[in-house]
């Protein structure tokens, strides 16, 4: 009984994860897209049913390295996300700028706010034969938060969600042929 629960503790690991993350190419050029796993902890989940907003940043960065100076910053993105519930209507929000998408339930606004896409990138500004440095991050914005709670957040473990940088190399011309294939 021990050893199965000690097995099945990573699964419920409170936090956001990296689960997937990959270039995409389209007809316009190139864009940078991560699954993350998004488990809040008590806390945080107490302060959203309360009806505090959660402002949730995505975060995405492609550069090029050079061999005679600094790393070429090719993209940078950045992409608010808030979380909310509403109290009355007992239904939780998700809102991207003026966009917004009404959930019944958390499971299924945690699923969408785990899907996250950068915006696009030219396919002109990336050389075909070069190779490429991607990272993907998604982190509570805990300077959104009210006033008075942001003096808790300080002494608080339980509002540092942050998946950290996740990075992997990218080959335009791989993931060209495998835009082809699909």
């Amino acid at each position: 009984m021990l050893l199965a629960w000690l097995f099945a503790a990573p699964a419920w690991a409170e936090g956001i994860d990296v689960n997937k993350a990959e270039m995409r190419i389209s007809e316009e050029g190139y864009q940078l897209s991560a699954d993350f796993g998004v488990n809040l902890n008590y806390t945080v989940q107490q302060a959203l049913s309360l009806g505090i907003p959660l402002y949730f940043v995505g975060e995405f960065s492609l550069t090029r390295s050079r061999w005679y100076w600094l790393d070429e910053q090719i993209f940078q993105s950045e992409q608010s996300v808030k979380l909310s519930y509403n109290v009355l209507t007992r239904q939780y929000r998700i809102s991207r700028g003026a966009l917004f998408q009404n959930f019944a339930s958390l499971d299924e606004v945690l699923r969408m706010l785990a899907r996250q896409s950068s915006s696009l990138i030219p396919a002109a500004s990336m050389q075909k034969e070069a190779n490429y440095f991607a990272a993907v991050r998604l982190r509570l914005d805990t300077r959104q938060l009210p006033k008075l709670m942001q003096v808790n957040v300080l002494t608080s473990k339980d509002w540092d969600l942050d998946s950290g940088w996740y990075r992997w190399v990218v080959r335009p011309a791989e993931v060209r042929n495998a835009g082809k294939t699909e």
